[in-house]
């Protein structure tokens, strides 16, 4: 529990030295490939949310999936790159690859899939190369360029909202 605290501290402080000269980067660019972080240890409808995604036209190939979890069993299986607060360390590093590779993908769009903030959700999307990023409005308002005003419980009104706005921003 201690170290739990003390390393939320630590990315905390982080992230909070980071967003001082931190400004979301904007392109006018469509929208070809997609990163997709879920807090999955809160939400656990994924299939559902990647379904209404490609619903909107994006291809499932050009989808990418990064799941977060509080706590994982030895025994869970995931067919998507996973991490919990254990995948960090004191220094705010990553300790898998997957994780390093999922940042430093340039994607066109990040749709951080979590509203509630947590630190390794919050460092994740802080450190993502994504051109775009989207997520929710209870979250650190200058992590993303867009953000919608609903929960997680609401996958088909949140993904309506972005093509939505996708659209009149000409980003698909």
């Amino acid at each position: 529990m201690f170290l739990k605290l003390l390393k939320d501290f630590s990315i905390k402080k982080l992230v909070k030295k980071s967003l001082v000269n931190y400004k979301p980067v904007v392109t006018e660019d469509k929208i070809q490939t997609v990163g997709l972080l879920i807090d999955e240890s809160y939400f656990t409808q994924k299939e559902a949310l990647i379904s209404e995604i490609t619903k909107n036209g994006i291809d499932r190939n050009a989808l990418e999936i990064l799941i977060y979890r509080d706590k994982i069993k030895k025994k869970d299986t995931f067919e998507n790159p996973f991490f919990s607060r254990d995948s960090i360390s004191f220094g705010a590093e990553f300790q898998k690859q997957d994780i390093t590779d999922f940042i430093n993908k340039p994607f066109d769009m990040l749709i951080s899939y979590y509203d509630v903030e947590k630190p390794p959700l919050v460092l994740v999307t802080l450190q993502s190369k994504a051109k775009f990023k989207v997520g929710f409005s209870t979250v650190e308002k200058r992590l993303n360029a867009f953000m919608i005003t609903t929960v997680a419980e609401k996958h088909s009104e949140f993904v309506t909202e972005l093509f939505k706005y996708l659209k009149i921003l000409k980003k698909i």
